[in-house]
């Protein structure tokens, strides 16, 4: 059975940040300091799905979809990041499973999505080796609680994007600004994804995936320094988290004059068989040569194509290149793909026609993906609900349902009507 499905993230929509026994985690922490979001913006209370997550579910059968991708708060099933469980905490995502299968929508929840607990970041967070084994033990503690009924997880999501936003550049939590220092967060990242693998098996975990941010690179012209660059880029960007994973070895990172601190047996934990990669695309990038900024490679941006409220540039036959690509590079060695983020964020009106033409673009160049012989299994949009956007705060809307943050007033735009009536053959 094809997945259609929603995708949401835990500190994007379930507020409730102090209740229950709920811990810190670097996003509270991140949103409250001044100048970090937009307007001061925090997720505090967010959509209230915590709340509200049965009008939510009651939300995703209207619209007809047969899977939903969520994360699960670490700092909600450990204040601290280690130790023993909160129960309160695996109590809410029982009830949210239960609510899902009682629904016929199979869940698909993601361990981590970007909350780390603050009392793991004050201890060196991702540049701490220690933290993928308490990630492991974090894994454990959620499958054991919820494996007889969860059949699909993903571990990571975006873990590039989670190194360059949040350690590299410093834009989103933790907010710091290492720029390559920040390497090691990808290698312990990645062990960590490892380390819960092994944890979601012991625990009878049927299917296993990742979740990575991938992007078509493109050279800024055919000069062999645009394309060096861009080869630079794409090793950062798509190779350093998907190759480890798929093949066992780490790409050539010699454009950065780096190496990775790699111990013995990390690569084999790392590359544990998977039932499935999860490919988050927005757009293609495009790359020139390298300024004066100490980075082998410099984002050039795209023109020519339409943009979404966000200033991405919308192109739909990416996601089809994007997809052929990963099936020529890694050939046998790559596991079934779903698409566990594609959406886009548009004006906050209900007649969002720019949302449902960057929908039927993109499922269009899924199609012919498929067509080409990428064996694609899902496809999740992003997303269900308005949502707390990082360091955008409220200003983005992503949702196929409007929500007015004042009243929590859910109401679904013309987006979730046409989805509707474009999966009601393939959804049921």
């Amino acid at each position: 059975m094809f997945l259609w499905g929603t995708a949401t993230a835990a500190y994007q929509i379930e507020g409730a940040v102090a209740e229950d026994g709920r811990g810190v985690s670097i996003w509270d922490t991140f949103s409250h300091e001044p100048g970090r979001t937009r307007d001061g913006h925090t997720g505090d209370v967010a959509c209230d799905h915590y709340h509200r997550w049965p009008e939510d579910i009651a939300l995703m059968s209207g619209l007809g979809v047969n899977a939903y991708r969520f994360s699960i708060a670490w700092p909600r099933v450990q204040p601290t990041g280690t130790g023993e469980a909160n129960p309160k905490g695996l109590d809410f995502y029982e009830r949210l499973v239960d609510g899902l299968l009682d629904a016929g929508i199979t869940p698909a929840p993601t361990l981590f999505h970007w909350d780390l607990p603050q009392a793991l970041q004050d201890r060196g967070g991702w540049m701490n080796r220690d933290t993928s084994q308490f990630f492991a033990e974090y894994a454990a503690i959620v499958a054991d609680r919820l494996s007889d009924r969860v059949k699909m997880w993903i571990t990571l999501n975006e873990p590039f994007i989670h190194m360059a936003y949040g350690y590299g550049l410093g834009v989103h939590a933790p907010g710091q600004a290492l720029l390559l220092d920040a390497l090691p967060v990808a290698h312990h990242q990645l062990l960590g994804h490892g380390l819960a693998v092994q944890a979601l098996r012991a625990s009878g975990a049927e299917q296993v995936l990742i979740t990575n941010n991938c992007t078509p690179v493109w050279p800024g012209s055919d000069s062999e320094a645009d394309r060096a660059a861009a080869d630079a880029y794409d090793t950062l960007h798509n190779r350093l988290f998907n190759d480890p994973v798929l093949l066992g070895t780490y790409p050539d990172l010699s454009a950065y004059g780096v190496e990775m601190d790699v111990r013995d047996g990390d690569l084999d934990v790392i590359s544990a068989p998977l039932d499935g990669l999860g490919v988050n695309y927005y757009n293609p990038t495009r790359i020139g040569a390298p300024t004066d900024d100490g980075l082998p490679f410099t984002d050039l941006g795209i023109t020519g194509y339409p943009t979404t409220a966000f200033g991405w540039p919308v192109v739909p036959d990416g996601l089809r290149e994007l997809l052929v690509g990963l099936r020529d590079r890694y050939g046998a060695a790559l596991p079934p793909i779903h698409i566990t983020e594609n959406g886009c964020s548009a004006k906050d009106t209900l007649d969002d026609q720019d949302r449902i033409a960057f929908l039927d673009g993109h499922l269009a160049a899924l199609d012919q993906a498929r067509a080409d012989g990428v064996d694609v299994r899902g496809y999740f949009v992003w997303s269900l609900l308005d949502n707390f956007e990082w360091a955008e705060g409220y200003h983005q809307r992503f949702g196929l349902v409007q929500v007015d943050f004042d009243t929590q007033r859910r109401t679904p735009r013309a987006s979730y009507a046409w989805l509707r009536s474009r999966l009601s053959p393939d959804a049921s």
